[in-house]
C-alpha cells in the first residue's frame, strides 16, 4: 500500500514540476513574446495566415471571438459527420468497420468536437482508420480552442480598458503548432518506445499461450493516445480505453498518461499569473483546486485500497484491495487516482472500469465532475473556474459593503446574471436529463437500458448527464447508450453544456474589460489572499456540490448503505 502510494505523490509531483516552466511558456506564446520555437513554427504559421487570407495581427472584440469559435466548430462537425456516417466505404478501412448511424455520427461529432469524447462505440469496431485520424484531428483543435477560450480571458483582465481583445485565430493556431504538437510528439515516441503500436495495417493474427489464434487489433494508437492525453480529450483507440495494454502497456506509460493530461490544466493556472503578472492570484486558484482535488481523492483511494465491504462480510481476504475492473499492472490505488484526476480535469479516460469503483469511489467522481471546477480541461478549467471568482466577488462585495469590483473594474447586475445563468445551467442539465432518462424507464420498463437495476443503475443513469454536462466522456459502462434516446439527449447536452460555459465568462471578461479601470484602495476586496479563496471554495460547495446531494443519495450512497 505504502508503495502504491508513493506512486501517487510521485504523479502528482512530476505534474506540478512541469506545469511551472510550461505555464510560463504559454504566458510567453500569449503575449507575443520571443520563445525557442519561433524559428521553426512562425513560418510555417505565417504560410497558413497567408493561405487562407486570415488577418491575425487584427484585434477582435469578445463578440467576434465568440462568432469565430462558434463558426470554425460548425464546419467541424459538418465535415466529421460527413466522413463517420461514409467510413464504410472510404480509404483506410482495413478492417471493413462499417458506417455510423445518423443519430450515433451525431453525438461522436459533437462529443470529440466538444472536447468530450463520449464514445457509444468500441473504437476498434466502431470506426475505421480515416475515422480515428478525423477524431484525432478534433483532439487537437477541440483543445486548441478551449486555450484560445482562455487566453481571451487573459487579455481581458489584464487591460485596463480595452474591447479589443487579440486575435483568436492566432491564439488558436500557436495553441495547436507551439503547445499541443510538441508535447504530443514528445509522448507518442514514449508510448512507442514502451510498446504502443503505430501502424495503419488491419488485425494481427497471433496465437495465445493457450494455443487459440485470435484477430488483435491495431492502428496508429501511440499518436491517438497522446493528443487524448495532452488535450484534454480522453477518446479511447479501443473500447477499454487506457486499461488496454496497448494504450497503456506498464505502469510507466500510466505515469507518464497521468501527467500528460494534467500538465496542461496545472500549466494554464500557472500561466494566468505570468501574464497577468499576478502570481499571488494564480496560487490563489491552485490552492483551492488543490484542496477540493484531495478532498475528492482520499476517500476514493481509501475505499479502492479497503476492498468491498460485502466481501469482506463473507470473510473473504482482499489483501490487494477491491480488483475487480481493475488492471493487475496499476493497482487500486493507481486506478483511484486516475479516476479522480480524469474526472476532476474532464479528460474522461479510464485506467479501470468506474462501473466497478466502490459506491463511495463513485460518489467522489460523479462530485468531480458535478463541482466542474476544480483544474477542469484545457483552458475551460479556467473560465469555469472564472464564474466562481466572480460570484464570490460580488458575495463579497455585498458583506464589506462596498461595490463588489474584480481586478478594478465594478461587477454589477449584468455580470452576476451571465454568471448565475452559467453556474445553473450545469445542474439543470444533469438533474433534467436524469429525470427524463428515469421517467422513460419508468413508463417503459423493458428499455434495454440498464444491466443492473436499483441503486446502481439509477448511478449509470446519473453518471451518463454529469459526463455529458461536465464535457468529461468517461462512463459506467453498465449502460446500454448506443441508441437514438442516449445519442440525441447526450448529444443535446453535450452542445450546451460546452458552448454557455464558455460564451459565458468571456462575455462577463469583454464586458468587464471595456469598463473604467478603478485603482486599488484599502476598502478593495483582495482576491489573492486565502481568505478569498476559502470564500471561493465555499461558494463551489454551496452552488454546485450540495445541488446534486439529493441525486447523489439515491444513487451511489443508497448503494453504500446497502453493503453493509
Amino acid at each position: 500500500m505504502y508503495a502504491e502510494i508513493a506512486g501517487i505523490i510521485l504523479m502528482f509531483g512530476l505534474t506540478l514540476l512541469a506545469a511551472w516552466p510550461l505555464g510560463r511558456y504559454i504566458a510567453r506564446v500569449y503575449a507575443g513574446e520571443k520563445t525557442l520555437t519561433d524559428r521553426l513554427f512562425a513560418p510555417l504559421e505565417k504560410l497558413f495566415f497567408r493561405l487562407s487570407g486570415i488577418d491575425a495581427q487584427r484585434d477582435m472584440s469578445w463578440q467576434e471571438h465568440l462568432k469565430t469559435l462558434l463558426t470554425i466548430n460548425f464546419v467541424w462537425f459538418f465535415l466529421t459527420m460527413c466522413v463517420l456516417m461514409n467510413q464504410g466505404w472510404l480509404p483506410l478501412n482495413p478492417d471493413a468497420n462499417p458506417s455510423m448511424t445518423p443519430d450515433l455520427a451525431f453525438n461522436t461529432s459533437i462529443s470529440f468536437i466538444v472536447n468530450c469524447n463520449l464514445q457509444h462505440y468500441s473504437g476498434e469496431s466502431g470506426l475505421s482508420y480515416l475515422g480515428q485520424l478525423t477524431l484525432m484531428f478534433l483532439q487537437f483543435v477541440s483543445a486548441g480552442i478551449g486555450m484560445a477560450a482562455a487566453a481571451v480571458l487573459f487579455n481581458a483582465m489584464r487591460e485596463r480598458q480595452s474591447d479589443q481583445l487579440g486575435n483568436f485565430y492566432d491564439y488558436f493556431l500557436k495553441n495547436c503548432t507551439r503547445i499541443l504538437l510538441p508535447l504530443s510528439i514528445v509522448m507518442a515516441l514514449l508510448l512507442l518506445w514502451s510498446g504502443s503500436p503505430m501502424t495503419f495495417e488491419g488485425k494481427d493474427t497471433i496465437t495465445t499461450l493457450q494455443g487459440d489464434t485470435v484477430q488483435v487489433s491495431r492502428g496508429p494508437v501511440a499518436a491517438f493516445v497522446a493528443i487524448k492525453h495532452i488535450g484534454t480529450n480522453g477518446g479511447g483507440f479501443f473500447g477499454a480505453n487506457s486499461a488496454h495494454p496497448f494504450e497503456s502497456p506498464s505502469y510507466v506509460t500510466n505515469i507518464v498518461e497521468m501527467v500528460a493530461q494534467m500538465v496542461i490544466p496545472f500549466a494554464m493556472i500557472f500561466a494566468m499569473g505570468f501574464y497577468l503578472r499576478r502570481p499571488r492570484i494564480c496560487w490563489m486558484i491552485f490552492g483551492v483546486m488543490t484542496v477540493g482535488f484531495v478532498l475528492l481523492t482520499l476517500p476514493t483511494v481509501w475505499s479502492e485500497i479497503g476492498g468491498s465491504p460485502a466481501i469482506a462480510g463473507m470473510e473473504v481476504s482482499q489483501p490487494t484491495g477491491a480488483m475487480e475492473g481493475k488492471e493487475v499492472r496499476f493497482g487500486p490505488a493507481a486506478a483511484g487516482y486516475w479516476s479522480i484526476a480524469t474526472t476532476v480535469i474532464s479528460t474522461g479516460s479510464v485506467n479501470s472500469m468506474h462501473d466497478s469503483s466502490m459506491p463511495i469511489s463513485g460518489a467522489m467522481q460523479m462530485l468531480a465532475m458535478m463541482t466542474n471546477s476544480f483544474y477542469g480541461g484545457c483552458g475551460v478549467g479556467i473560465l469555469n473556474f472564472y464564474i466562481f471568482i466572480i460570484l464570490a466577488v460580488f458575495i463579497g462585495g455585498l458583506m464589506v459593503g462596498r461595490t463588489p469590483e474584480l481586478l478594478g473594474k465594478k461587477v454589477e447586475a449584468r455580470e452576476m446574471k451571465i454568471a448565475l445563468i452559467v453556474a445553473l445551467i450545469h445542474p439543470l442539465l444533469i438533474l433534467a436529463g436524469t429525470a427524463l432518462a428515469a421517467y422513460q424507464l419508468y413508463a417503459d420498463p423493458s428499455l434495454p437500458w440498464l444491466n443492473n437495476p436499483g441503486f446502481h443503475g439509477f448511478s449509470e443513469v446519473l453518471y451518463e448527464y454529469t459526463s455529458a454536462s461536465a464535457n468529461n466522456g468517461s462512463g459506467f459502462e453498465g449502460l446500454g447508450d448506443n441508441n437514438p434516446w442516449w445519442n440525441i439527449s447526450t448529444g443535446i447536452v453535450l452542445i450546451l453544456s460546452r458552448y454557455l460555459p464558455i460564451i459565458g465568462p468571456i462575455a462577463i471578461a469583454g464586458l468587464l474589460a471595456s469598463k473604467k479601470y478603478i485603482p486599488e484602495s484599502n476598502g478593495t476586496l483582495r482576491i489573492d489572499t486565502s481568505t478569498f479563496g476559502f470564500m471561493i471554495l465555499a461558494v463551489i460547495v454551496i452552488l454546485a456540490a450540495l445541488s446534486f446531494f439529493p441525486a447523489l443519495t439515491l444513487g451511489p450512497l443508497a448503494e453504500y448503505f446497502s453493503l453493509y
